[in-house]
């Protein structure tokens, strides 16, 4: 049984980072990750679920200065599992992908997800050949596994194992001004 929240740990996540670009996932990845602390290195997304993963791997490659840091949903992982292949493949030692098991659909009406039924997303990451996959559910694990991931190269998966909560924060709907907000935070010094 889990013992962490999908808001305890962005927080937690929050207070870990320095300037490294965070990307949410559709829905309350988004949500906990304004709710724990709006800044411009924050890219919240709508509308694109399943597809955070490989967002975080096009900004991973096209920036290897950057450690690009992905939160993704179990649900939303699920529809791209591709994703995991192809970023074992490009091995981006910038890439720390995070997901919140919650083990439902959340968004669409908190459908049991196939987590719920035993499907080990870490051991789907492995298989696919990232080494550095973590299955956790505890702060404290996810503490550590955050050091580890800021410190050392990867690429990186963490499936958190959450307890399922509702993300209570809502960033304003307007994607094109975080796009942008967002691509000036990471835009390379002149």
């Amino acid at each position: 049984m889990s013992k962490l929240t999908r808001s305890q740990a962005s927080k937690l996540l929050l207070g870990k980072v320095t300037d490294q670009p965070i990307l949410g996932g559709i829905g309350s990845a988004t949500y906990d990750l304004y709710g724990a602390g709006d800044r411009d290195r924050n890219l919240y997304t709508w509308g694109s679920m399943g597809q955070i993963s490989s967002m975080g791997l096009g900004l991973a490659l096209a920036r290897p200065d950057l450690r690009v840091i992905v939160l993704d949903g179990d649900g939303s992982l699920l529809m791209n599992l591709g994703s995991l292949a192809t970023i074992a493949r490009k091995a981006p030692p910038n890439l720390v992908h995070i997901v919140w098991d919650d083990g439902v659909y959340e968004t669409t009406g908190r459908q049991p997800t196939h987590t719920s039924a035993g499907t080990d997303l870490a051991g789907i990451a492995r298989a696919a050949g990232i080494p550095k996959a973590l299955a956790l559910d505890d702060e404290a694990a996810f503490a550590a596994a955050i050091d580890r991931a800021l410190a050392e190269s990867g690429p990186w998966f963490i499936a958190a194992r959450i307890i399922p909560e509702k993300g209570m924060a809502r960033p304003p709907r307007d994607p094109i001004f975080f796009k942008y907000r967002f691509m000036r935070a990471i835009e390379k010094p002149r």
